[in-house]
């Protein structure tokens, strides 16, 4: 079974086909985020560190770390802040670090710049994830010696110079073509975790079933996991969370093997924990019955966030004495 392995100083996290699904925290980005962006450009990091802790407390196993921020108010008084080469490297490292500070699961270092990704790759503990290479020539001859230099596991999107295709075919051609190219730099095909692209369903009626047949051909063919940023799925329709919650589970029975995705929303958690217990990733249903507590916690009047923090806090709370009785 292929077997991804991601790191943090103390934690170590499997992204597998034999394995729970993996849930990549998806919060810490400033893209679209206007509040945090503002924040950002004040160094002001309380809503990174609120949602560094919320998301760990909620399951997310893996977090993902985003330095696209743009600061509009600095790119006014010094031109340097409009070219993201200089904006990401130094925010990528204070965030890596800040975040290490409050949580201990692994990262994923997010960026289209390179020298963000190797700021991040110098201040993460551990093996992180690589968020990503493309099948861009420029960016494959760019990226790869990055991952082959830190060892580390690396997201390839299916996409090349010719942009994103609406044809599957076309998009598995190009994850191929980057599993190849990794293996020309002696990179295992167990550090390549595959995003298909989802599109929106809204848009393309069958891109669905487009990504469940994709996710197969690329365990089957190129024994390779999978993720994808979950809600693309439902962009642009209304009630988005009951759509993410169906689709979740059937791209876990087609194979699919993680998601970048917004761990504080309860209808996805909760859909993801019951399908790990349907699909014998979750030994004698010991997470689920954990879950239902917060959930029974929901029903009383917390919110999901505040239930899951709760929970999670008693959990370290009974491990800490039990580890201090061990002493």
């Amino acid at each position: 079974m292929t077997r991804t392995v991601v790191e943090s100083k103390t934690k170590t996290v499997i992204i597998g086909f034999d394995e729970p699904f993996c849930v990549i925290g998806e919060r810490i980005n400033p893209t679209g985020r206007k509040k945090l962006a503002a924040e950002l450009e004040m160094d002001n990091f309380d809503t990174v560190l609120k949602d560094a802790l919320e998301q760990v407390a909620c399951g997310a196993t893996i977090l993902d770390v985003n330095s696209g921020a743009v600061f509009t108010n600095k790119m006014a008084v010094d031109p340097r802040y409009a070219d993201n080469n200089f904006t990401e490297p130094p925010l990528m490292k204070a965030l890596i670090e800040i975040i290490q500070g409050v949580v201990d699961v692994p990262l994923c270092i997010d960026s289209s710049v390179p020298d963000a990704l190797e700021a991040g790759l110098l201040a993460c503990e551990g093996r992180p994830l690589l968020n990503s290479v493309t099948g861009e020539e420029e960016r494959l001859e760019r990226i790869l010696p990055l991952v082959k230099k830190y060892n580390v596991p690396v997201v390839a999107i299916s996409n090349d110079d010719t942009g994103i295709s609406q044809d599957p075919d076309v998009r598995f051609a190009v994850a191929k073509k980057i599993v190849q190219r990794a293996a020309d730099f002696g990179i295992p095909a167990h550090d390549i975790v595959v995003d298909p692209l989802v599109m929106p369903v809204g848009a393309m009626g069958s891109a669905g079933q487009q990504v469940f047949a994709l996710v197969r051909r690329l365990r089957e063919e190129l024994g390779v996991n999978t993720t994808c940023g979950a809600s693309n799925i439902s962009f642009g329709l209304p009630q988005r969370h009951g759509i993410n919650a169906a689709f979740l589970p059937m791209a876990m029975t087609a194979g699919m093997t993680s998601a970048i995705m917004n761990p504080v929303r309860q209808a996805e958690m909760e859909a993801i924990r019951a399908a790990n217990f349907l699909m014998n990733h979750d030994a004698n249903g010991g997470e689920w019955i954990r879950f239902a507590k917060v959930l029974e916690a929901v029903e009383a009047g917390a919110t999901f966030a505040e239930a899951s923090a709760a929970a999670s806090a008693a959990t370290s709370g009974r491990r800490g004495g039990r580890r201090a009785r061990s002493e």
